[in-house]
């Protein structure tokens, strides 16, 4: 039996914006078969999900985060600023990662969910450390194109019909 212990770390707001876009054919991801897939596929133990602030309205959706298993996390704003800005939650990712690492916590491997180019300083050094599984990208057209020359090993589309198929929240049909 395998027993790797892998992270997820999960850019909630990269996720959301590139499989609700009308262009692009909205989709919406069931949370619960996602956290299963990732747990299935890439032996994920623990997955972080980051949001960029906590705003009432959203709490069913928060709720729905937490009830499928992932560890919800939010970043810190100064309250005069949340509305007029982005809830950039890169850094913050960036950081708990490097801080599991510097910490020598026990996990083999790093499976990340985005596809902002942010990420691939982190990447490259995570390869180099042995210590990276894979990037999944929410959407083909928004992956930043510093990734073009990873590996086909390191990156998969959430959007591939075979990924789509086991996480895509599905309609309820009428009785």
């Amino acid at each position: 039996m395998d027993t790797k212990n892998n992270l997820a770390f999960i850019d909630g707001q990269n996720l959301y914006m590139n499989t609700a876009k009308k262009e692009i054919g909205a989709w919406k991801i069931d949370l619960v078969r996602f956290r299963v897939y990732l747990e299935k596929k890439y032996n994920v133990d623990k997955a972080y999900y980051f949001l960029g602030y906590v705003q009432e309205k959203n709490q069913e959706l928060y709720e729905e985060i937490q009830n499928a298993n992932f560890v919800l996390l939010f970043r810190e704003h100064n309250p005069a600023m949340i509305g007029k800005k982005k809830g950039n939650v890169d850094s913050d990712i960036i950081f708990s990662i490097m801080k599991k690492l510097y910490k020598k916590e026990n996990f083999d491997k790093v499976v990340l969910v985005s596809g902002d180019g942010d990420y691939k300083p982190l990447i490259d050094f995570l390869i180099e450390e042995n210590k990276f599984e894979k990037i999944l990208f929410p959407d083909k057209k928004f992956a930043s194109s510093l990734y073009k020359k990873l590996g086909s090993e390191y990156f998969d589309y959430l959007e591939n019909k075979d990924i789509k198929d086991k996480i895509e929240l599905k309609k309820k049909r009428a009785p």
